[in-house]
């Protein structure tokens, strides 16, 4: 890895690939974290593939610059630590939400945590992309977006995303967008 990225708009998704090319999403990534955590951790190749979801910007620094600065012990490097922390409850949360949830709830999670992330009432976002991030069949998606619009909580047209009711959006989730987001809060304050 060259580079790590520091995303301040947008959204990545760290996937999974499988040996026949199925893609599902791992987790995700935007202005509260980092792309390039192998690097931190003394790799020097990437074990997961980030893509972006959202387009938005980011800055990049070279790997090399980045090592540099991560004194032991200083601010930097205690920040990072504490986002690997978040990062590996989020991940444990993530593979219970997929394993106990249905579709509508985690569609509904998956929104709210790239609304939060983007910090705009619409993003570009095809159903495509949604139903590969969230494992299942466009058909799927469509019917759930469907619903989710009938009921006022989106508004969904031509790849855009607009959220139209963000607490009963929030309802219509599973519980495991506001345990990520509080176990956020408390670890990185």
């Amino acid at each position: 890895m060259s580079h790590v990225y520091f995303p301040t708009g947008g959204v990545c998704s760290v996937v999974s690939i499988s040996e026949r090319g199925k893609i599902i999403e791992t987790a995700t990534v935007g202005n509260e974290g980092m792309i390039g955590l192998p690097v931190l951790l003394g790799l020097d190749f990437s074990p997961i593939t980030a893509i972006s979801q959202v387009a938005g910007e980011a800055l990049r620094m070279p790997a090399a610059s980045f090592l540099e600065a991560m004194r032991p012990g200083g601010a930097l490097d205690r920040l990072l630590r504490r986002y690997i922390a978040f990062v590996l409850r989020y991940l444990q949360q993530t593979i219970a939400c997929n394993a106990l949830h249905s579709v509508e709830e985690r569609m509904c999670r998956w929104l709210l945590m790239t609304h939060d992330r983007v910090g705009q009432e619409e993003f570009i976002l095809t159903q495509e992309f949604l139903a590969e991030m969230l494992g299942v069949r466009r058909q799927s998606v469509t019917v759930v977006a469907g619903t989710l619009q009938r009921a006022g909580l989106i508004a969904y047209r031509r790849g855009a995303m607009r959220i139209i009711d963000r607490e009963g959006l929030e309802a219509a989730s599973c519980e495991c967008y506001e345990i990520a987001k509080t176990y956020y809060e408390r670890i990185m304050g």
